[in-house]
């Protein structure tokens, strides 16, 4: 049995949802199907789930909702159109959206959580209607019903453990399931989403719980590139790699996989094969365990990303000192701020953050902690720093292998501010300064690739 998620682009329009319908009807292995909102159709098109942000920021300043509620149906009466659904399916959507903006919530964050999660939850119920109409049986199920229980962070819950076994439950019979992803409901009923784009996390979290044989996640792409094509025109596609490999290369920037999603693929030991919904014939990219990997090159993926910003202290004999790197963690648990990286020397420390999850307020109250706490002879904040991962398999055996990487560095006068391989072999992370990132990928890449 298959599980199969199809992300927004794939699902924007009737055309697409028609696409989407012959992919999965063509194999009758792929039972389960996991859908996103209607993403963009056309450049400067707006998502659903924007339209619904919207609706949530109004509804909460008490301001006119009807251009965002006429905007929201406008685009599933279009895909009803394209398919001549019944007015009664149609009605019956209309009604949810406009029930939004009359329940309760136990805060704002819940009301976006619920808001944000019906763009899938609408379009799980038109495409299950789409499937009927052309003549293949299928279902809508509802989450909650189907046990996907998460804790209480409202807009990046984690799915309970204890639910996996109920969601094993779920049985297709003579009809394909249309499940909405990107959400669960907490213990107390309210709706709790992922983090954004997490509709990948509930394929994933599908094909643990029934045993999938395969998790297919479509997508806008033919396969996962082994660098960014902004950066390289027709990179080489990665026909396999591990999944510790696609978790190094979604952490430092690939998209095309949500970073979270592969966690519940590898506890069950599901391979998952990225296809493009676009050209559906294509192989795409299979995500596997570390003993199927069979890569020519020593490098499969090299990804950057510069959302990151780092802190530099130094003070003399710092390495001398009991408990030091104790003291910093606690200023850092005290501000609720968590770190990424912490290189370091015997007189110097650099502290790499993923400045997206840190507010201005909290850099502030930190800095001035540490100034007053650990008195370092320098402290420097670097609002800006880059990282670049060079990711692959091959590398763990391979003599010479970080030569490789630095000497086309070398050649093009591109300086490193950090350099630190990770303890499993198959990565090493560059800090750079980001104005060059892109060129310094573009020299690994064809030092290794061409």
């Amino acid at each position: 049995m298959k599980v199969v998620k199809f992300g927004g682009s794939s699902l924007a329009d009737g055309a697409h949802i028609q696409q989407v319908y012959d992919i999965v009807t063509s194999d009758p292995d792929r039972q389960i199907v996991v859908v996103s909102a209607p993403g963009k159709r056309h450049k400067g098109d707006t998502k659903v789930t924007d339209h619904l942000l919207e609706y949530a920021k109004h509804t909460i300043a008490d301001v006119d909702t009807s251009e965002d509620v006429s905007l929201i149906k406008a685009r599933y009466h279009a895909i009803g159109s394209y398919f001549e659904l019944p007015a009664a399916v149609m009605a019956k959507l209309d009604k949810q959206i406009e029930q939004l903006a009359q329940k309760h919530y136990p805060s704002y964050d819940y009301l976006y959580a619920a808001f944000a999660a019906h763009g899938e939850w609408l379009n799980a119920q038109i495409v299950a209607a789409v499937f009927n109409q052309l003549g293949t049986p299928a279902r809508f199920v509802d989450p909650k019903e189907a046990g996907m229980i998460v804790d209480d962070v409202a807009r990046a819950a984690t799915l309970l453990e204890a639910s996996y076994e109920q969601l094993s439950q779920l049985e297709t019979g003579n009809e394909i399931l249309i499940f909405p992803g990107f959400f669960g409901y907490t213990q107390a009923g309210n709706i709790a989403t992922f983090s954004r784009g997490g509709s990948d996390i509930t394929g994933a979290i599908l094909a643990r719980a029934v045993n999938a044989d395969l998790y297919e996640n479509f997508t806008d792409v033919s396969a996962i590139y082994a660098v960014d094509p902004k950066i390289i025109e027709h990179p080489a596609a990665i026909e396999r790699m591990t999944y510790d490999e696609m978790r190094e290369l979604s952490y430092a920037g690939f998209a095309v996989f949500h970073d979270d999603a592969i966690i519940p693929a590898i506890q069950g030991g599901i391979r998952i094969n990225v296809k493009n919904t676009n050209d559906p014939s294509a192989a795409g990219t299979l995500i596997v365990p570390p003993t199927e990997v069979a890569n020519v090159h020593s490098v499969t993926g090299i990804a950057n990303s510069n959302r990151f910003a780092a802190l530099y202290l130094h003070r003399y004999l710092l390495n001398k000192e009991v408990g030091f790197t104790w003291k910093i963690l606690s200023i850092l648990k005290r501000h609720q701020i968590s770190y990424e990286h912490m290189p370091s020397g015997i007189d110097d420390l650099t502290i790499i953050f993923d400045k997206s999850l840190m507010t201005q307020h909290q850099i502030d109250a930190m800095m001035a902690d540490i100034a007053e706490e650990i008195k370092p002879d320098t402290l420097k904040w670097i609002p800006s720093y880059g990282i670049i991962m060079v990711v692959g398999e091959g590398m763990r055996h391979r003599v010479g292998a970080f030569t490789d990487i630095v000497t086309p560095l070398r050649a093009q006068g591109i300086s490193l501010q950090m350099v630190n391989q990770g303890a499993s072999e198959i990565s090493i992370m560059l800090g750079i300064q980001p104005e060059v990132a892109d060129q310094a990928v573009r020299a690994i890449y064809q030092s290794m690739f061409e």
